[in-house]
């Protein structure tokens, strides 16, 4: 079937990450749907711009968000560009496509404060899931790595020597992140205590386990970042990526260089990045509207 020919290219050529891998399966099942369904059209390669066009009217009727919307259409034009060129189709469904315009929502983040509060005064359990959720809180706000980042980190990314990690990020690109000290030696002081609470029966591979010492998995992650952001915030949305948006606008607010942000995000284009000059301008004017006698005048 010719979407399983993409999603393997995708996956051994493009070499995209699992995560994108899941999204891209998800956007073709339901566009597959979709024209069985609604449209009488048994195979994607068969639709034409009107059968896209309507999907795309179904999802925006549908109340379905506008980048939800945009990432789906960015899937099927990669998707005909791939037909395109392995000459499934003669011409490209998608040149009539336009993205949909959406409103740029500025990035949640934790106020310097109280992640303070999080990582300085609140006592975690002196147990090993007491360290882990720790280490877990400091990698992320410490580093700003993605969780799929996250999860994949492994014992031997730790560099004793030079105080840094190898992080793999999208694309397989790697990019080296130098460590606080007291981040450094928390990595150390849990490694050990992995070995002992394991008796070296944990897995040996990566940095994170569960725990019962196996691979740390998405949902655990997301349960103890939910759990402890809680505690310090009343933010609608309390996640991993919520740390690394606090990561990256507090070393902008504290004059980091946005070149030098955008190398520990590991993001390829500046472009990426200049968001978070759009929330250090709205702390700004939050600090102006506060301290400024004719600000409220």
């Amino acid at each position: 079937m010719i979407i399983d020919d993409f999603l393997t290219h995708i996956r051994y050529e493009k070499r995209l990450s699992h995560h994108t891998l899941t999204a891209y399966t998800k956007d073709l099942e339901q566009f597959s749907l979709f024209l069985a369904g609604e449209c009488n059209v048994s195979q994607p390669e068969l639709a034409d711009f009107r059968h896209i066009r309507s999907w795309i009217v179904s999802m925006v009727e549908g109340e379905m968000d506008k980048s939800s919307v945009n990432r789906k259409i960015a899937t099927l034009r990669t998707f005909y560009e791939f037909l395109l060129r392995r000459k499934v189709i003669t011409a490209d469904p998608m040149v009539k496509i336009q993205s949909l315009k959406a409103s740029k929502r500025l990035p949640q983040y934790v106020e310097e404060k109280p992640m303070e509060m999080l990582l300085n005064d609140i006592e975690f359990p002196d147990t090993f899931e007491g360290m882990r959720d720790k280490l877990v809180l400091e990698l992320l706000y410490g580093t700003g790595i993605r969780l799929s980042e996250l999860l994949g980190l492994k014992t031997t990314d730790v560099n004793l020597y030079e105080k840094t990690i190898i992080v793999l990020g999208k694309r397989n690109k790697h990019r080296i992140i130098p460590l606080t000290q007291p981040l450094f030696e928390l990595i150390q002081q849990y490694i050990r205590l992995k070995e002992q609470e394991f008796s070296g029966q944990a897995d040996g591979v990566c940095l994170v386990v569960s725990d019962k010492g196996v691979a740390a998995y998405p949902m655990l992650i997301q349960r103890i970042v939910q759990r402890n952001l809680a505690l310090v915030t009343t933010l609608s949305t309390k996640s991993p990526h919520v740390l690394r948006h606090s990561f990256a606008t507090h070393l902008l607010n504290r004059g980091a260089d946005l070149n030098a942000i955008k190398d520990l995000l590991g993001h390829t284009s500046l472009a990426a990045t200049q968001v978070y000059t759009h929330t250090s301008l709205e702390q700004l004017k939050k600090t102006y509207d506060q301290a400024h006698p004719k600000a409220k005048k």
